[in-house]
C-alpha cells in the first residue's frame, strides 16, 4: 500500500468582528453561495502565508494571527485527496473590496443560516464554531459528510 498520494491544499478563513463575520457570495457555478473567503496553497508556500495571501486577494484585508481550527477533506474521483484548512481570526486591517471570486460583506453570525449558503456550509460552521469538532470528512461509501 502506497503511503503517498496527490493532494490539493486549500484554505478558508472566518474573519470576525464581535458577532459579525466576513462572508463571500461566491460566483462559482460548481460551488456558489455564501461562504468564507479562501483559496489554494501554492507550491512551496506555508499554510499560514497562503491564507493571509488569499484573504488579501479576495477581500483587500490583511489578516494577522490566523488560528487553525479544523479541516475538511475528501477523496476526489481520481483518487487524489482534497484538503481545506479552516482558520479564524479577529485581527485584520485594510479596506474591504470584492474580487472576481464574489462580493464580500459583513453579516451577523446568527443570520448566516437564513442565507443561501454554499453546499455544506452549515456543517462547516460547526467546525469553525464548536470545540468538539476538528474535521469534516466525506464518507464516500454512504455519500455523507461526517464531523469528527
Amino acid at each position: 500500500m502506497a503511503r503517498t498520494e496527490t493532494v490539493t491544499l486549500t484554505n478558508m478563513c472566518m474573519i470576525y468582528n464581535g458577532e459579525r463575520v466576513l462572508v463571500q457570495d461566491r460566483l462559482d457555478e460548481g460551488w456558489g453561495g455564501i461562504t468564507f473567503p479562501g483559496g489554494h496553497v501554492e507550491k512551496g508556500e506555508s499554510f499560514t502565508d497562503a491564507v493571509i495571501r488569499e484573504i488579501y486577494e479576495e477581500t483587500g484585508l490583511v489578516i494577522a494571527a490566523p488560528r487553525l481550527c479544523g479541516i475538511k477533506d475528501w477523496q476526489e474521483e481520481d483518487g487524489s485527496r482534497y484538503i481545506v484548512f479552516f482558520y479564524k481570526t479577529d485581527r485584520f486591517s485594510g479596506e474591504l473590496q470584492s474580487s472576481g471570486e464574489g462580493e464580500v460583506f459583513w453579516v451577523d453570525l446568527e443570520k448566516l443560516p437564513d442565507m443561501k449558503m454554499a453546499s455544506g456550509m452549515n456543517e462547516m460552521l460547526r467546525v469553525f464554531l464548536e470545540d468538539g469538532f476538528s474535521e469534516m470528512y466525506l464518507d464516500e461509501e454512504h455519500e455523507r459528510w461526517i464531523l469528527k
